[in-house]
């Protein structure tokens, strides 16, 4: 896979909406997916040299998503604040140039905002899966 470039990587909100649209979470610089996967140890006294056996299919799939940037957009700031402040799970939809999107519930498990006297109003965000997620591969 040839280099992307990192702009293309998207944190998308649901407006909630029927039917579904979504909105790119605005200034976002830095955002970080992570896919991760809880094995179940299946290693018995039969197992292969001692080896441990991990059985497939079984164990726990989440997602988490981090995101750093600018506040430019008052609706998706809007958005994000009050699916936190609700305790909502709401459905995103994470874009990975050459891999594909991801689409599912997510809960806000951290919003936080932070600025200096001489620069500019910052916002971080911490999104944990809270269901099953969909995954369609780029073409």
């Amino acid at each position: 896979m040839a280099g992307q470039k990192g702009r293309d990587v998207l944190i998308r909100i649901s407006d909630g909406a029927e039917p579904e649209s979504f909105n790119t979470v605005a200034g976002v610089r830095t955002s970080t997916f992570e896919l991760n996967q809880k094995g179940v140890d299946a290693t018995s006294m039969e197992s292969p040299d001692g080896w441990r056996e991990l059985l497939a299919g079984a164990g726990l799939r989440w997602v988490r998503v981090r995101g750093r940037g600018l506040f430019k957009d008052a609706a998706s700031d809007e958005r994000m604040r009050a699916v936190f402040m609700g305790g909502e799970l709401c459905r995103f939809r994470l874009t990975v140039p050459g891999l594909g999107e991801l689409t599912g519930p997510f809960q806000i498990s951290q919003l936080g905002w932070g600025g200096t006297h001489d620069g500019e109003a910052t916002f971080s965000i911490d999104l944990q899966s809270a269901g099953a997620i969909s995954f369609e591969a780029a073409s």
